[in-house]
Protein backbone atom coordinates (compact mmCIF):
# COMPACT_ATOMS: atom_id res chain seq x y z
CA UNK A 1 0.00 0.00 0.00
CA UNK A 2 1.35 3.84 -0.98
CA UNK A 3 1.92 5.46 2.02
CA UNK A 4 -0.01 9.02 2.67
CA UNK A 5 1.15 12.04 1.24
CA UNK A 6 1.75 14.04 4.05
CA UNK A 7 3.57 16.88 2.36
CA UNK A 8 5.12 18.34 -1.13
CA UNK A 9 7.94 19.34 -2.83
CA UNK A 10 7.56 21.24 -6.14
CA UNK A 11 9.55 22.44 -8.59
CA UNK A 12 8.75 25.99 -9.94
CA UNK A 13 10.10 26.07 -13.53
CA UNK A 14 8.08 24.39 -16.27
CA UNK A 15 6.06 22.97 -13.35
CA UNK A 16 3.93 25.79 -11.87
CA UNK A 17 5.08 28.64 -14.04
CA UNK A 18 7.41 29.13 -17.67
CA UNK A 19 9.40 32.45 -17.83
CA UNK A 20 6.54 34.87 -16.83
CA UNK A 21 3.88 32.32 -17.41
CA UNK A 22 1.55 30.27 -15.21
CA UNK A 23 1.07 27.07 -16.18
CA UNK A 24 -2.96 27.10 -16.49
CA UNK A 25 -4.68 26.66 -13.51
CA UNK A 26 -2.08 26.29 -11.25
CA UNK A 27 -2.60 29.41 -9.00
CA UNK A 28 -5.24 27.94 -7.98
CA UNK A 29 -4.24 24.72 -7.21
CA UNK A 30 -1.70 26.25 -5.27
CA UNK A 31 -3.71 28.35 -3.23
CA UNK A 32 -6.14 24.90 -2.58
CA UNK A 33 -2.94 23.02 -1.19
CA UNK A 34 -2.26 26.09 1.18
CA UNK A 35 -5.81 25.81 2.41
CA UNK A 36 -5.66 22.16 2.69
CA UNK A 37 -2.46 22.57 5.12
CA UNK A 38 -0.55 20.18 3.40
CA UNK A 39 2.95 21.18 4.33
CA UNK A 40 4.91 22.36 1.40
CA UNK A 41 7.99 24.08 -0.27
CA UNK A 42 9.37 25.03 -3.82
CA UNK A 43 12.16 23.02 -4.28
CA UNK A 44 14.07 25.23 -6.89
CA UNK A 45 17.57 24.94 -8.66
CA UNK A 46 16.49 28.64 -10.49
CA UNK A 47 20.33 30.70 -10.45
CA UNK A 48 18.94 33.30 -12.70
CA UNK A 49 17.23 35.56 -10.33
CA UNK A 50 17.85 36.11 -6.21
CA UNK A 51 14.91 34.42 -3.94
CA UNK A 52 13.38 37.71 -3.23
CA UNK A 53 13.20 38.64 -7.19
CA UNK A 54 11.97 34.91 -7.48
CA UNK A 55 8.81 35.25 -5.55
CA UNK A 56 7.93 38.80 -6.70
CA UNK A 57 8.00 37.58 -10.35
CA UNK A 58 5.70 34.44 -9.18
CA UNK A 59 3.38 36.50 -6.93
CA UNK A 60 3.16 38.90 -10.15
CA UNK A 61 1.95 36.20 -12.02
CA UNK A 62 -0.76 35.46 -8.93
CA UNK A 63 0.56 33.01 -7.13
CA UNK A 64 1.14 34.01 -3.02
CA UNK A 65 4.20 33.11 -1.69
CA UNK A 66 6.56 33.85 0.98
CA UNK A 67 10.35 34.10 0.35
CA UNK A 68 10.63 31.23 3.24
CA UNK A 69 8.98 29.08 0.86
CA UNK A 70 10.82 29.44 -2.25
CA UNK A 71 14.42 28.47 -0.28
CA UNK A 72 17.36 28.55 -2.95
CA UNK A 73 33.74 30.91 0.02
CA UNK A 74 34.51 33.95 -2.23
CA UNK A 75 33.25 32.80 -5.14
CA UNK A 76 33.87 33.88 -8.74
CA UNK A 77 30.04 34.23 -9.80
CA UNK A 78 28.53 32.46 -12.70
CA UNK A 79 25.12 34.05 -11.92
CA UNK A 80 22.58 36.29 -13.85
CA UNK A 81 22.70 40.04 -11.95
CA UNK A 82 18.99 39.44 -10.79
CA UNK A 83 20.70 36.56 -8.75
CA UNK A 84 23.37 38.31 -7.29
CA UNK A 85 21.40 39.18 -3.86
CA UNK A 86 21.92 35.79 -2.54
CA UNK A 87 25.73 36.65 -2.46
CA UNK A 88 25.81 40.00 -0.75
CA UNK A 89 28.47 40.83 1.16
CA UNK A 90 30.92 38.36 0.02
CA UNK A 91 34.34 39.21 -1.45
CA UNK A 92 34.30 38.51 -4.84
CA UNK A 93 37.88 40.19 -5.46
CA UNK A 94 39.76 37.44 -5.24
CA UNK A 95 38.04 34.53 -5.69
CA UNK A 96 39.13 30.48 -4.71
CA UNK A 97 36.33 28.97 -5.66
CA UNK A 98 33.87 29.11 -9.13
CA UNK A 99 30.39 28.81 -8.88
CA UNK A 100 28.17 27.87 -11.80
CA UNK A 101 24.43 28.71 -12.21
CA UNK A 102 22.18 28.84 -14.98
CA UNK A 103 23.63 32.05 -16.57
CA UNK A 104 23.71 32.84 -20.02
CA UNK A 105 24.76 36.49 -20.25
CA UNK A 106 27.94 35.45 -18.04
CA UNK A 107 29.23 32.27 -20.33
CA UNK A 108 31.67 35.01 -22.51
CA UNK A 109 35.14 33.21 -23.13
CA UNK A 110 36.80 36.17 -20.98
CA UNK A 111 35.41 34.88 -17.85
CA UNK A 112 35.57 31.40 -18.83
CA UNK A 113 39.16 31.59 -19.37
CA UNK A 114 39.33 33.35 -15.64
CA UNK A 115 37.78 30.41 -14.46
CA UNK A 116 39.68 27.86 -16.55
CA UNK A 117 42.62 29.63 -14.67
CA UNK A 118 41.97 29.46 -11.70
CA UNK A 119 40.61 26.23 -11.81
CA UNK A 120 43.96 25.00 -13.34
CA UNK A 121 46.11 26.85 -11.07
CA UNK A 122 45.38 25.05 -7.75
CA UNK A 123 43.77 21.85 -7.53
CA UNK A 124 42.17 22.44 -4.48
CA UNK A 125 39.83 25.11 -6.29
CA UNK A 126 36.66 23.78 -5.78
CA UNK A 127 33.98 23.81 -8.84
CA UNK A 128 30.37 24.44 -7.63
CA UNK A 129 27.27 23.61 -9.77
CA UNK A 130 24.17 24.74 -8.60
CA UNK A 131 23.24 22.02 -10.70
CA UNK A 132 23.57 19.99 -13.69
CA UNK A 133 20.41 20.47 -15.97
CA UNK A 134 21.63 20.26 -19.90
CA UNK A 135 19.13 21.88 -20.75
CA UNK A 136 15.43 23.88 -19.39
CA UNK A 137 12.42 25.18 -20.97
CA UNK A 138 12.64 28.47 -22.05
CA UNK A 139 10.26 31.64 -22.14
CA UNK A 140 9.15 30.22 -25.93
CA UNK A 141 8.51 27.18 -24.50
CA UNK A 142 11.73 25.42 -26.48
CA UNK A 143 14.84 23.72 -24.82
CA UNK A 144 17.75 25.54 -24.35
CA UNK A 145 20.77 24.76 -22.89
CA UNK A 146 21.76 24.73 -19.03
CA UNK A 147 24.52 24.54 -17.26
CA UNK A 148 25.06 21.09 -17.07
CA UNK A 149 27.54 21.40 -20.39
CA UNK A 150 29.74 23.72 -18.36
CA UNK A 151 30.81 21.49 -15.84
CA UNK A 152 31.22 18.29 -17.24
CA UNK A 153 35.03 18.46 -17.81
CA UNK A 154 36.17 19.07 -14.42
CA UNK A 155 34.41 17.11 -11.07
CA UNK A 156 31.92 19.40 -10.32
CA UNK A 157 30.61 19.41 -6.61
CA UNK A 158 26.48 19.67 -7.44
CA UNK A 159 24.59 21.19 -4.31
CA UNK A 160 21.38 21.56 -5.91
CA UNK A 161 18.76 18.84 -7.07
CA UNK A 162 19.47 16.24 -7.29
CA UNK A 163 21.41 15.48 -4.75
CA UNK A 164 20.36 14.14 -1.48
CA UNK A 165 21.80 16.57 0.85
CA UNK A 166 19.17 19.31 -1.07
CA UNK A 167 16.48 17.12 -0.57
CA UNK A 168 17.11 16.39 2.78
CA UNK A 169 17.40 19.51 3.56
CA UNK A 170 14.00 20.30 2.03
CA UNK A 171 12.48 18.02 3.95
CA UNK A 172 14.04 19.22 7.28
CA UNK A 173 12.63 22.49 6.37
CA UNK A 174 9.09 20.98 6.43
CA UNK A 175 9.67 18.87 9.00
CA UNK A 176 9.55 15.22 7.23
CA UNK A 177 13.81 14.41 7.28
CA UNK A 178 12.18 11.01 9.45
CA UNK A 179 9.37 10.32 6.76
CA UNK A 180 10.55 10.98 3.22
CA UNK A 181 8.06 8.42 2.03
CA UNK A 182 5.20 10.49 2.96
CA UNK A 183 6.68 12.85 1.13
CA UNK A 184 6.15 13.95 -2.90
CA UNK A 185 7.99 15.79 -5.32
CA UNK A 186 6.40 17.10 -8.36
CA UNK A 187 8.80 18.23 -11.79
CA UNK A 188 8.84 18.49 -14.86
CA UNK A 189 12.54 16.58 -15.29
CA UNK A 190 12.65 12.57 -14.98
CA UNK A 191 16.08 13.06 -14.04
CA UNK A 192 16.94 16.73 -12.09
CA UNK A 193 13.77 16.75 -10.27
CA UNK A 194 12.69 12.94 -9.42
CA UNK A 195 16.33 11.19 -9.78
CA UNK A 196 19.34 11.21 -7.31
CA UNK A 197 17.97 11.97 -4.10
CA UNK A 198 14.42 12.26 -4.67
CA UNK A 199 14.95 8.40 -5.31
CA UNK A 200 17.18 7.38 -2.86
CA UNK A 201 15.41 8.89 -0.23
CA UNK A 202 12.14 7.23 -0.98
CA UNK A 203 9.83 10.21 -2.19
CA UNK A 204 7.29 9.46 -3.50
CA UNK A 205 7.41 10.74 -7.63
CA UNK A 206 4.88 12.70 -9.87
CA UNK A 207 6.33 13.83 -13.22
CA UNK A 208 3.78 16.60 -15.00
CA UNK A 209 3.75 16.95 -18.89
CA UNK A 210 4.54 20.50 -18.97
CA UNK A 211 7.38 22.55 -19.30
CA UNK A 212 10.81 20.42 -20.52
CA UNK A 213 8.84 17.03 -20.16
CA UNK A 214 8.84 15.46 -23.29
CA UNK A 215 7.26 12.35 -24.41
CA UNK A 216 8.73 9.42 -23.20
CA UNK A 217 10.92 10.75 -20.86
CA UNK A 218 8.94 8.70 -17.88
CA UNK A 219 10.49 5.59 -19.51
CA UNK A 220 12.34 3.35 -17.72
CA UNK A 221 11.77 5.33 -14.35
CA UNK A 222 9.96 3.05 -12.41
CA UNK A 223 7.03 4.42 -9.63
CA UNK A 224 7.43 7.93 -11.16
CA UNK A 225 3.54 8.68 -11.67
CA UNK A 226 2.84 11.44 -14.79
CA UNK A 227 -0.17 13.62 -14.95
CA UNK A 228 -0.81 16.44 -17.33
CA UNK A 229 0.30 19.04 -14.67
CA UNK A 230 0.76 20.37 -11.72
CA UNK A 231 -3.02 20.87 -11.31
CA UNK A 232 -4.11 17.33 -11.63
CA UNK A 233 -1.41 16.27 -9.10
CA UNK A 234 -2.80 18.21 -6.19
CA UNK A 235 -6.04 17.92 -6.97
CA UNK A 236 -4.87 14.01 -6.78
CA UNK A 237 -3.37 14.39 -3.98
CA UNK A 238 -6.04 16.65 -2.17
CA UNK A 239 -8.80 13.87 -2.76
CA UNK A 240 -6.53 11.11 -1.64
CA UNK A 241 -6.18 13.20 1.70
CA UNK A 242 -10.24 13.45 1.90
CA UNK A 243 -10.28 9.87 1.26
CA UNK A 244 -7.94 9.16 4.25
CA UNK A 245 -9.81 11.26 6.26
CA UNK A 246 -12.28 9.61 9.14
CA UNK A 247 -15.45 10.83 8.91
CA UNK A 248 -16.74 11.45 12.65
Amino acid sequence: MTPAIKALLIDLSGTIHIDATAIPGAVEAVCKLRASRIPFRFATNTTKVSSRRLVEKLNGMGFDIQENEAGNREPLLFMEDAALDEFEGLDTNNPNAVVIGLAPSKFRYDRMNDAFRLLMQDPKVPLIAVHKAKYFADKDEKLSMGPGGFVEGKKAQVVGKPTKSFFQLALKQIGMELQPEHVAMIGDDVNNDLGGGAQELGLQRFLVQTGKYRAGDEDGHCGVRVFPSVVQVIEFILEQQQLSTPTL
